[in-house]
């Protein structure tokens, strides 16, 4: 229960009602009513047998009382429908504003934020967990109002009506209460690990559907399954678990119920025979008794709703509390890149959570506006760990990244990822247009800046030939179009900005040499006053590079033009040759 009230303390939660206040007081409202009214019928009851059939009152008074009866019925089926209404209007109301505010969050994530949950983990907390919220407000708007009020009114008709009679419950009452505390405090921890299973089978599908043409290329179809079947087993058996501790709560609360009516109507015979007590009495009370007993099987689910909902309510939590570690200033040096100069001093990097080396160390060089600077080095060396450090992506551990002399930590972050053109290793498309994925670069481009910026891709060629041209559906992440088609469309995407510093991470691995060479050419016809950084595998992409950054386990190990590191770097001179064997071969 401690865990519970940590996450709804200061009621953080209530704010996401806001705008549907008055649904949230209607539904309560309405519930009252329908009580009432239910609460009216067994004493209704009674007079019907006790004055209308026992007293000789006629079928005029049942008659009279009957219709009374169906009138108080359907005030109280006017009150339960809307009540059950406005409470699913506030509970979509809730989830709605919700689920905007946890996106929300997640868009500020920088990539060591996103790296700290799975991408799987955040999907369920931004469905399933809300889900089960969005249930607990609209089961708490009636429930939490018809249970209490159903319990306390009961009572005390019953005692109104014979209070010995009552006593029953002094025993009945307890054993129930004692049964939903005992089961409520096994199940509270389990459902936590519920959704962290349920997260599981989540990252198991996400990356099985991701790496789908991997998964077939290797016919590792039967390897997945098993997976899936492990995670997905290991959920199962979980919530049968926590399901079983719950359904034992079940009977017993109907046994206890069964019991206390059967002494009820034990009791009220003898009562009855001792002209103590009327059957019409008798059958009201037994009525009330089952209201009573009902109320505490609806707050005992509540209870179970709440136990599932805490584990859900601290997962949404923990996305909502995550700190943002890369934000704007609260006064910015500058909020835009003016010339597009980049500068590397002394920078070292480390990934959060991370052991052993950092994934860079004591980086220093320096690109100049308009300069090409390439980075080659083996896989794992760094070179896209440190492209992103420009954009902010991620932050220095140590030293400085300089953007025109300005570090980037003191720029309007919005603003100097404006000026900078990224092209990522893995290409994402949306689904949509091809216009409509060029226009992410630049939101209001016109159809020639559009053509414009595919000409200098050398997409334009496959574009036209296409029927539909530019307003042609890419599917999910591009899945129409070829590898190299959609790495052509990002880098597109990216020169449509027109940025000052333009950043390619092995974004022409999928195109062939020639097409390569027009995209570069078009680059230095086009992009004179354009920065541009490129990560290659390729030595034909990196030779006409200004300058050449040669990494090797986060590091850099040599500087220098095309001849300069032919003449005087081992680890480049290594590279070239086992490409150029390659080629030959």
């Amino acid at each position: 229960m401690k865990r519970f009230l940590k996450y709804f303390k200061g009621l953080r939660f209530l704010k996401y009602l806001k705008g549907a206040w008055p649904a949230v007081l209607l539904a309560p409202a309405m519930m009252i009513l329908e009580v009432l009214c239910d609460l009216m019928q067994p004493s209704i009851m009674a007079e019907i047998v006790d004055d209308g059939i026992r007293g000789g009152g006629g079928t005029d008074f049942i008659l009279r009382a009957g219709l009374k009866m169906v009138g108080i019925a359907l005030i109280g089926f006017i009150g339960g429908a809307g009540s059950l209404y406005f409470a699913t209007k506030a509970s979509q109301h809730f989830g709605y504003s919700l689920r905007k505010d946890v996106f929300h969050k997640i868009q500020e994530y920088s990539f060591a934020n996103i790296d700290h949950f799975s991408s799987a983990s955040l999907v369920t907390r931004n469905t399933n967990d809300v889900v089960m919220l969005m249930m607990v407000v609209g089961m708490a708007l009636r429930m939490l109002v018809r249970a209490p009020m159903t319990f306390v009114g009961g009572i005390i008709h019953a005692i109104s009506i014979k209070p010995d009679l009552a006593m029953v419950l002094a025993v009945s009452i307890p054993l129930l209460l004692l049964t939903i505390f005992i089961v409520v405090r096994k199940t509270f921890p389990m459902f936590s690990q519920v959704q962290y299973k349920l997260d599981r089978v989540n990252a198991v599908i996400q990356e099985n559907l991701t790496g789908i043409r991997v998964v077939k290329a290797f016919d590792r179809a039967q390897h997945e399954d098993d997976r899936f079947g492990e995670a997905n087993m290991e959920y199962v058996q979980l919530s049968i678990r926590a399901n079983q501790i719950m359904s034992f709560m079940m009977p017993v609360i109907s046994m206890i119920m069964n019991v206390t009516i059967v002494a009820v109507l034990w009791f009220g015979a003898k009562l009855v025979g001792a002209e103590e007590m009327e059957v019409g009495e008798v059958s009201a009370f037994i009525q009330y008794i089952t209201r009573i007993l009902g109320s505490l099987m609806m707050m005992s689910m509540m209870f179970m709703s709440l136990s599932r909902a805490q584990a859900s309510a601290g997962r949404i939590s923990e996305v909502l509390d995550e700190k943002i570690d890369i934000v704007s200033p609260e006064k910015p040096v500058a909020d835009s890149v003016a010339r597009g100069s980049v500068e590397f001093k002394n920078v070292s990097f480390r990934y959060r959570g991370a052991g052993g080396d950092p994934a860079l160390r004591n980086i220093s060089f320096k690109a100049e506006p308009g300069e090409t600077v390439a980075i080659l080095g083996s896989t794992g060396s760094g070179k896209s760990t440190l492209v992103n450090l420009i954009p902010r992506l991620y932050d220095a551990t140590e030293g400085e990244v300089l953007v025109d002399g300005i570090n980037v930590k003191d720029y309007e972050v919005e603003g100097l990822r404006k000026g900078i053109g990224m092209v990522l290793q893995n290409v994402i498309l949306f689904t949509g247009s091809i216009s409509d994925n060029l226009r992410w670069g630049k939101a209001d481009a016109t159809d020639e800046e559009v053509r414009e910026a595919a000409a200098m891709a050398q997409a334009e060629e496959f574009i036209s030939k296409n029927p539909d041209g530019y307003d042609a559906t890419l599917g999910q992440r591009g899945v129409n179009f070829s590898g190299g088609q959609k790495q052509r469309l990002s880098i597109a995407r990216a020169l449509i900005k027109k940025p000052k510093i333009l950043i390619l991470d092995d974004s022409t691995s999928a195109v062939d040499t020639a097409t390569e060479a027009k995209i570069r050419a078009c680059f230095n016809n086009q992009l004179k006053g354009t920065t541009v950084i490129i990560i290659a595998q390729r030595i034909s992409s990196a030779r006409n590079a200004d300058k050449i950054l040669v990494m090797e386990n986060g590091q850099i190990v040599d500087v220098g033009n095309h001849d300069s590191l032919m003449r005087n770097s081992r680890v480049y001179q290594e590279i070239y040759y086992s490409q150029l064997e390659k080629e030959e071969a």
